[in-house]
């Protein structure tokens, strides 16, 4: 009776299946010698299931608690301080600092303490140092800006110099490349050890971009440059772009930007400057994320030389959609916003 029972189920392949007709079996009044003589499965294995039955009434099987952890919660806890007290420690000074509190254990295992408490290695984020003063400046201006609107920051003129180099140096590169590729002609991104590099002038709105200025090779910017590309490529732009109505114009602390005679050239036009512009702060100018996506679009380009380099900075310039602008430009009150819920610190713009 007890074969006939138990022989369609020896075809079953599965540890939980040969447990559950094992117990069925056995619930139908079946002792375990019965059960052993079908050889359904090992004679302990049969014995271990029916005593497991016995003792908790069910067929599943407790959860081993494996190995035993090296470290205490406590000890874990003082890795974690050990860590933020020194953000760039690798595992393993992290490993040999933990060893000195007592704990012996493997920089595999300190990633993993790490990983349970959100602690993930990355690349860190490159931004200007910040003074104490330059905390207190920002605070200063974004209080000062608080209340405006997108609205508002529609009648200001964001301005910067950047500066961009040949060979896909002036922003990163990603490639896509199978194993053994690494160094495929069309995986690398070829430098020089002192390659060409043009610096410009822009501007822009929410009304879209406005002129750019590219700078004689070897040519830096200094007060006479600087006003004479607020002559010509400034003041068009405010009439094109606002024609009589009133704008704006931001720039930031440079040298050349503070001398005397761009302040009462500036003056003298009735120019209305926004600020003043605390200190390294470009994460507060928008145009800054322009010259990223214009990096990214010249480089893709590949030009080979100065001259084809500055033909596709135009090319590129004169691209860039209003809509991509006045996104930018939109931008400005949560910027405002996160430096100070940041209390003037770096934020993720």
């Amino acid at each position: 009776m007890l074969e006939i029972i138990v022989l369609p189920l020896l075809t079953m392949v599965t540890c939980k299946e040969t447990r559950a007709a094992i117990i069925a079996v056995h619930k139908n009044g079946f002792t375990g010698k019965d059960i052993v003589a079908t050889k359904i499965a090992p004679k302990s294995t049969i014995y271990r299931f029916i005593k497991n039955f016995k003792e908790r009434g069910s067929i599943l099987v407790k959860k081993a608690s494996g190995r035993p952890r090296k470290s205490s919660k406590r000890q874990d806890r003082l890795l974690k301080r050990i860590q933020l007290r020194d953000r760039s420690a690798t595992s393993a000074e992290l490993a040999q600092e933990w060893q000195q509190a007592g704990v012996s254990i493997s920089a595999r295992t300190v990633r993993r303490r790490l990983l349970e408490d959100g602690l993930v290695s990355r690349s860190a984020a490159k931004k200007p140092l910040l003074s104490k003063k330059n905390i207190r400046d920002r605070l200063i201006f974004c209080r000062k800006y608080s209340e405006w609107t997108a609205e508002d920051w529609g009648k200001v003129i964001f301005s910067d110099e950047a500066p961009f180099r040949l060979f896909g140096a002036s922003g990163k590169r990603l490639v896509r490349r199978r194993k053994g590729e690494r160094y495929h002609q069309s995986c690398v991104m070829p430098t020089v050890k002192h390659p060409d590099t043009i610096h410009v002038w822009g501007c822009f709105s929410s009304k879209g971009v406005g002129s750019l200025t590219i700078l004689p090779k070897n040519t830096a910017m200094n007060k006479e440059w600087y006003q004479n590309t607020l002559q010509q490529q400034l003041l068009p732009t405010t009439q094109q772009q606002f024609g009589e109505e009133q704008c704006i114009f931001q720039h930031d602390g440079a040298p050349c930007h503070k001398a005397k005679v761009i302040t009462k050239w500036l003056g003298d036009q009735n120019v209305e400057i926004l600020g003043p512009w605390p200190g390294n702060s470009s994460n507060l100018n928008p145009i800054e994320n322009l010259w990223s996506i214009l990096k990214r679009r010249v480089d893709k380009q590949k030009p080979t030389n100065s001259d084809k380099l500055q033909e596709v900075i135009m090319k590129e310039w004169v691209a860039i959609s209003q809509d991509l602008a006045q996104k930018l430009i939109e931008s400005m009150p949560s910027r405002i916003a996160e430096v100070l819920k940041k209390k003037g610190q770096h934020c993720k713009y």
